[in-house]
């Protein structure tokens, strides 16, 4: 069983999403003591986000060296994420979506005829045997039934990407209310931590 471990947050050791894709991660491991894990830190090696010279490299224009080595490396990451059979995201919401380097990530993933094909009834995802964890983690409350929910386009994209590519086993470890105060703070990350219990794959 491969994993793929994926943080996005640029905080660090101070970043709430890391600390919980981690516990995640270290939960599945000692359950499942085959799990095979791969890392992937977009803070510390990011995927370039995409532009005209990716987008005519893929028509097979010619492009220059460097851009070769980037779209190389973004194929990388599309295999790593292919052969994986349980992907662990922590995504932080920035500004009501998700971090820019996450959505850079996720533009190499969205690639046709590998992770999703156009049919006659329209598109139809590939990758229906993973299963996506998403370690959330926001200041505010954005939950369903807040007053804040229709500013989420953080959980929401997420949900409707990868469901975009089949994935119907998506689940969402979420510690909200982070920046209102310590307790608010610790009861969050306490109440996360506790699902993370009642994981299953």
């Amino acid at each position: 069983m491969k994993l793929l471990h994926v943080d996005s947050s640029i905080l660090g050791q101070g970043s709430v999403s890391r600390d919980l894709s981690a516990e995640i991660v270290a939960t599945l491991q000692a359950r499942h003591a085959d799990i095979e894990v791969s890392r992937l830190d977009l803070s510390a090696t990011p995927v370039s986000h995409l532009t005209g010279a990716h987008l005519a490299a893929a028509k097979g224009a010619p492009v220059d060296e460097a851009v070769k080595a980037d779209v190389a490396a973004g194929e990388a990451a599309l295999e790593e994420f292919l052969a994986a059979d349980i992907v662990v995201i922590g995504s932080p919401m920035y500004n009501f979506g998700v971090p820019s380097q996450l959505k850079a990530w996720i533009d190499r993933l969205a690639a046709a005829g590998k992770t999703f094909r156009y049919g006659e009834h329209g598109p139809v995802g590939l990758c229906g045997g993973k299963k996506v964890i998403i370690a959330s983690s926001r200041g505010g409350v954005f939950s369903a039934g807040a007053p804040a929910a229709f500013l989420d386009h953080q959980e929401t994209y997420l949900k409707a990407f990868f469901g975009f590519l089949g994935v119907t086993d998506i689940t969402v470890i979420r510690a909200e209310g982070v920046a209102m105060g310590p307790e608010a703070r610790s009861k969050a990350i306490a109440s996360a931590k506790q699902e993370t219990t009642a994981l299953a794959t």
